[in-house]
Formats: C-alpha cells, sequence, structure tokens
C-alpha cells in the first residue's frame, strides 16, 4: 500500500452555500418597526425576512438606543419653561441668602401632574419619570 500519495477530496458544495444578506440601516429600522407594533411575534417577522430572532431582538435594542437612524425608540425632548417663584424677589434685587431656598418641580403631562416642593431626592425624581416614560 502506498501511503505517500494523497486522496483528494472534493467536497461537494462546499463555498455554495447561501450567502449572508447584508441588510441597509432602513431596512433593519423598518423590520424592527413590524415587531413593536401591538400583538406582533419577534420571531414570525423575523421568519417572515428570513432573519434569525435573535438578530432582529439585537436590531430592537440597537433601535432602543437610537443606533438605527431616526428611530421613533430615540430620545426625545420635551419642552420646558422655567418660571420665577413668587419667593425669589432676593434674586431680583441682588441680596444674598444664607440657607437656600426650597424649590419646586411641576410636571404636567397629558395622564399627569406631578408636583415636587423643596429638595427633590435625584433618584426618586428620576424613578418617578422613568415609570410614567412606560
Amino acid at each position: 500500500m502506498d501511503t505517500s500519495r494523497q486522496a483528494l477530496v472534493e467536497v461537494a458544495g462546499a463555498g455554495s452555500g447561501p450567502k449572508r444578506q447584508r441588510r441597509s440601516v432602513a431596512e433593519k429600522r423598518r423590520i424592527v418597526e413590524e415587531t413593536l407594533v401591538e400583538g406582533a411575534s419577534v420571531a414570525r417577522v423575523a421568519r417572515a425576512h428570513g432573519v434569525n430572532a435573535n438578530q432582529v431582538f439585537y436590531w430592537r435594542k440597537l433601535y432602543g438606543a437610537g443606533r438605527l437612524g431616526n428611530s421613533a425608540g430615540a430620545i426625545k425632548l420635551l419642552p420646558v419653561t422655567v418660571e420665577a417663584s413668587p419667593s425669589a424677589p432676593s434674586a431680583i434685587t441682588g441680596e444674598r441668602s444664607s440657607a437656600p431656598s426650597p424649590g419646586a418641580i411641576h410636571i404636567k403631562l397629558n395622564h399627569a401632574h406631578i408636583r415636587i416642593e423643596g429638595r427633590a431626592d435625584p433618584v426618586l425624581l428620576r424613578t418617578v419619570l422613568e415609570s410614567l416614560r412606560g
């Protein structure tokens, strides 16, 4: 038996498998937005577009962080108005008080009105705002 010869084996179909699809940012965003519709299934949407569901979940994460272009999940800025409180004449006349005056925060939304008086705890305020964000 001659062991010095090496047999060449040709693998049928090697390299002819399905090619990776490159999706545009707009296409990824459109697929993600389909999954955000009430009652939509990520697995069904992914299957309909020939994408792995885990990939779509990753795109949703990017979408939520605003990294898929102009997405509805991006952070939105709200209009803010600053009004002088009735107890702020010392700021107008130039007098300085030794103790900081307590302030008030008023937040008016369509479904809620929040009024925080005195010193606002930043952690509590963040928790309240995040719960309203839903």
